[in-house]
């Protein structure tokens, strides 16, 4: 099956030089929710930007559902719904409305049915009426979700969707994607919040300087760049990890009272009890032991460290 978004040496410099993207290629498939992650600058949301139509590639194409977003711009922007970071909204007019018009923008006739099933899968009913500039900003954000759903989009952009937003809403938002996922609904997010990536993303991308690092199955990656740790205390702190165990290659932290050892989840679970044995026949004693796994976030600053 053909990807839904194909992107092809996206390029996009602006007129003082500067350049945003720098050949990102991707394929993104039907039904699945990926994650960009990136700091500030990165280029991802002019990526979504362009996917959407909102800005103009330099070089490349970029083609939705086989159709090219510059020459077919009409078939392929009423494909997808785009929740922006920035607050756009006519302060003075009401949810209801605010949210139907997004809809009628898109060329769809009136259905009042489907705008209430919006409204109230975000808790937006009983505020249909009041006008935008009397909701709190949560509220706000969440009828900017209504109108990228307003048109039933086959396609949803999530750019910082829970950027300064309460708990309340973050949780509403991410079951609100699971739903969507459930229906079919294609789902690109960016988003600083890491563990939330780790969550709910079945793909992980990277962004950095404009370019596009890795994109990689969210346990694939895991697997490939995670590491796991075993830490153990000393009943005594040493000064240097003795020669008998220097074929572990131990680290020894927090001023000598700590011995740490990297190892392969899959692979190596047969080397710790050979590590074990060989520190008690060196003298050493410990008091406790513990694993650590690598997270989600520790692979990112890794990465974005690395590409600096």
């Amino acid at each position: 099956m053909a990807p839904i978004i194909s992107i092809r040496d996206l390029t996009k410099t602006y007129a003082n030089g500067f350049k945003a993207l720098k050949g990102v290629t991707l394929d993104i498939e039907e039904g699945e929710i990926l994650a960009l992650l990136g700091p500030n600058g990165a280029g991802k949301t002019t990526l979504i930007s362009i996917v959407c139509g909102i800005a103009n590639p330099s070089g490349g194409s970029v083609m939705v559902d086989g159709f090219d977003v510059v020459k077919d711009f009409r078939k392929t922007r009423g494909m997808i719904g785009l929740v922006p970071q920035e607050l756009t909204t006519d302060m003075f007019e009401t949810v209801i409305n605010t949210v139907s018009f997004s809809r009628g923008l898109n060329g769809l006739p009136a259905d009042p049915a489907h705008i209430e099933k919006v409204l109230k899968s975000l808790s937006l009913w009983d505020k249909r009426d009041n006008a935008l500039r009397e909701l709190s900003g949560g509220m706000k954000r969440r009828v900017l979700i209504a109108k990228a759903l307003s048109h039933e989009p086959r396609i949803l952009f999530l750019d910082e969707p829970t950027a300064g937003v309460d708990v309340s809403l973050r949780k509403d938002m991410w079951q609100l994607v699971s739903r969507l996922r459930e229906t079919g609904v294609t789902i690109i997010l960016t988003t600083h919040y890491i563990e939330e990536a780790q969550e709910i993303a079945d793909r992980i991308g990277i962004v950095n300087q404009g370019e596009l690092l890795l994109v990689e199955e969210k346990n694939a990656l895991m697997r490939k760049l995670g590491r796991k740790q075993l830490i153990l205390d000393l009943a005594k702190p040493i000064t240097e990890v003795p020669a008998t165990l220097s074929a572990f290659n131990l680290l020894l932290q927090e001023e000598g009272s700590q011995l740490v050892y990297d190892y392969d989840a899959e692979k190596d679970h047969g080397g710790i009890p050979g590590l074990l044995a060989a520190i008690e026949a060196s003298g050493l004693h410990f008091s406790d032991l513990s694993t650590r796994q690598t997270s989600l976030e520790d692979i990112f600053v890794s990465l974005i460290g690395d590409a600096s």
